[in-house]
């Protein structure tokens, strides 16, 4: 068994771009984020940390001038007001920023109110109110008692709700009056919080809603106990109690979700469905522009119902309900409300394959694949959508159907707007790393970045490889090294992730693996997004099959442009999470292919991750067994002839360790030779410094020791 490096390799140096990437979060730190643009259109809020070193973001408060600059106010630096060190988070915190993918320290998120002059932070488990006038920012720390997860300020900036130890409570925002608003009355059920599915699986990270006139709110209210319970525990740490874990594997169930309406003094009245025939709930949407939308999903997927819900009579109606033989798709942002009781959904348009958004009669145009909506208002949409799967532009959409595109040039966009001012976050082939900025009639405003910029020339070629034009990117040696050299593949290739995008920091890390004398290549294959429904569904079922066939395709594709460079004799895959499932199952399955696999955090038998991603996927269990067999790597694990190497995180909740352990022991058991390398401490993610590091020599010394030679197909 490979034991973890924790001092470092002394074979390299510590100013080496290993080091370097992990010291920066791959180059994310310093990168200003999470924007909110005041209604006027002048002032913008976000959060950035002071280097590119430096992982605790600070909330800073930018304010446009008439010529055409702007001054920036650090509203809340966590040193400040305490020392980062001992910011010690909540289980429940914790485990919400892993949902979130979230590995900042300091300020991790904020809210605002409807004018954004009062904003609300935790820090630490304590709430913080910051007041933004004129003058600059004044901070009060609020008394709670500690253990503030999420909270949320009134559009009138009156109160702010918050939740601690499962329980909902709201207090002035001047710190006094302080109570609860609704509290467990077991141990399994919570409230005010995203339960597991939604936040890990329908990208929603919040449990509770302001009514626009602050009068109220909609608060979730979930209920664990009929899931399964879970122990995960930290071996090098015998003399600690396993933490219990709560996970709804496939087949299982699934927690049962509620929501309240809720009165600020406490009275509370629930909103009902059909519980039993729409067991989740995906979104939660309340404008001033009318009642609440409330959508939930069938177990099965198939069947949404979007319905509103009247706060004053209590009067449900639904709105639209979505039928779809393989599953109906969900994005960030819609539903939503326009003006004259007009609906904005999403549709998948399988005759004319295109994801589209539709309002009444209406609907965004063929062709145009339609990702999030970024904001919503009376005057329309803001979409961030594409007709190139490598791409995301910025488009408004009115609520009479009329689109027009916001951003010409090419890349990877994102963004706000408020009064004819438009945000754009953006990431090119041009520069590396985030470029924000803020276009303000005929000036434009750059939010100053203070990342640091991979010490690489970054050259990806972006190539449509094969008769289904897989979308590939490929890297060679910055040296430029001649002849044929050794393939390393890189995917994740399952749904919901793009990885071949025009921006250039998508492959710092693949650059410096081509620097080391390989060729390089990412591919996304059947079932990513961004090229219409029937691309994404057809992994519907298996998805083992056409997710390595197009690996299998793009490598070739990318030797036959490259007919004098890549040596397919020697040819490596690695991936994290589904690219890990995807690179265990390419030395397995096709050996004659894949000479060596590096396999992270890979699911290894479906039927122990989740209800809602793999039975959208796969079918129930019960219902489609042969599904989940045919998607299993444990049955491969007596084919393996090619060296592999799994790493997982033994604290990892969401792809539990399990996974590689029990491949593990089926490959000991077939007298199959492999690697295991634990994480211990190490979830889903990997930001400590010295494990993110050192996994990526570790990967780089396990290739080159498999590739370095010759290998044959005979083996």
């Amino acid at each position: 068994m490979t034991q973890q490096r924790t001092e470092g390799n002394d074979s390299y140096p510590r100013d080496s771009y290993p080091r370097r990437a992990a010291l920066t979060r791959h180059f994310r730190s310093g990168t200003p984020r999470l924007f909110t643009l005041a209604p006027d259109g002048k002032r913008v809020l976000f959060l950035r940390s002071t280097s590119g070193t430096d992982s605790v973001d600070s909330l800073i408060h930018l304010t446009l001038t008439r010529d055409g600059e702007s001054t920036e106010e650090i509203v809340i630096d966590p040193r400040d007001l305490l020392d980062p060190t001992t910011m010690d988070l909540d289980p429940a915190e914790r485990s919400r920023r892993e949902r979130m993918r979230e590995t900042s320290t300091g300020v991790a998120s904020y809210d605002a109110d409807a004018a954004m002059t009062v904003v609300c932070v935790t820090l630490g488990g304590q709430l913080l109110v910051a007041r933004l006038d004129s003058h600059g920012a004044s901070i009060q720390q609020l008394e709670t008692g500690g253990g503030v997860i999420d909270p949320r300020i009134s559009p009138s900036g009156e109160y702010v709700t918050y939740v601690a130890h499962r329980s909902v409570h709201v207090i002035n925002s001047d710190g006094t009056g302080g109570r609860i608003l609704c509290s467990p009355e077991v141990d399994t059920q919570s409230f005010g919080m995203a339960d597991f599915i939604a936040a890990e699986e329908l990208s929603r990270s919040r449990g509770h809603w302001w009514a626009p006139d602050s009068s109220s709110l909609i608060v979730e209210e979930f209920d664990d106990s009929a899931v399964s319970q879970w122990w995960i525990s930290d071996p090098t740490s015998p003399d600690q109690r396993p933490s219990q874990h709560r996970y709804p594997r496939a087949g299982t169930a699934n927690p049962a979700v509620r929501l309240w309406l809720v009165r600020l003094d406490g009275e509370r009245r629930d909103i009902e469905w059909d519980h039993e025939r729409f067991p989740y709930l995906v979104a939660v949407s309340w404008s001033e522009l009318g009642d609440p939308l409330i959508t939930v999903l069938s177990r099965d997927q198939r069947t949404q119902r979007i319905f509103s819900f009247d706060p004053v009579g209590h009067a449900s109606v639904v709105v639209a309900e979505d039928v779809d033989e393989c599953w109906v798709e969900t994005a960030p942002g819609l539903p939503c409300r326009g003006p004259a009781g007009l609906v904005a959904r999403l549709v998948d348009d399988i005759e004319h394959d295109t994801r589209r958004i539709v309002i009444g009669d209406l609907s965004s145009p063929v062709g145009l694949q339609v990702r999030s909506v970024l904001e919503s208002d009376n005057e329309g949409l803001l979409i961030a959508a594409s007709t190139d799967a490598t791409q995301s532009s910025l488009y408004s959409m009115d609520w009479s159907g009329h689109i027009k595109r916001l951003s010409e040039s090419p890349g990877w966009q994102l963004g706000r707007r408020a009064s004819g001012n438009l945000l754009v976050v953006s990431h090119s082939l041009d520069r590396a790393g985030t470029r924000a900025e803020v276009r303000r009639d005929e000036s434009i405003v750059e939010i100053t970045s203070r990342a640091d910029v991979p010490p690489l020339d970054i050259n990806p070629v972006l190539l449509r490889v094969g008769d289904r034009e897989l979308n590939t990117a490929v890297l060679f040696p910055a040296e430029g090294q001649p002849g044929q050299l050794p393939v390393v593949m890189c995917p994740y290739g399952g749904p919901h992730v793009v990885e071949v995008i025009a921006a250039k920091s998508a492959y710092a890390d693949a650059q410096w693996l081509a620097n080391q004398g390989f060729v390089v290549i990412v591919a996304d294959g059947r079932g990513t997004p961004g090229r219409g429904p029937r691309w994404e569904r057809a992994i519907k079922g298996d998805l083992a099959t056409a997710v390595l066939e197009d690996q299998v395709a793009a490598l070739h594709g990318v030797a036959k442009y490259f007919p004098d460079r890549l040596d397919l004799t020697r040819v490596g895959i690695t991936g994290w999470s589904f690219g890990g499932y995807l690179a265990a199952l390419a030395v397995l399955r096709r050996p004659e292919v894949f000479h060596v696999a590096v396999a992270g955090a890979p699911v290894t038998d479906w039927r122990l991750y989740d209800t809602c991603y793999t039975e959208r996927y796969l079918g129930h269990p019960d219902e489609s067994p042969a599904n989940y067999d045919e998607s299993s790597l444990l049955k491969l694990a007596p084919s393996l002839k090619r060296p592999l190497m799994l790493i997982h995180g033994l604290a990892d909740d969401n792809v539990v360790a399990a996974h590689s352990l029990r491949l593990s022991a089926e490959l000991t058991a077939a007298g199959r030779p492999h690697t295991l390398l634990p994480l211990s401490g190490v979830t889903h993610m990997t930001p400590q410094v010295e494990v993110a590091e050192n996994l990526m020599l570790l990967q780089l010394d396990f290739f080159r020791t498999h590739l370095g030679t010759q290998a044959t197909t005979a083996d």
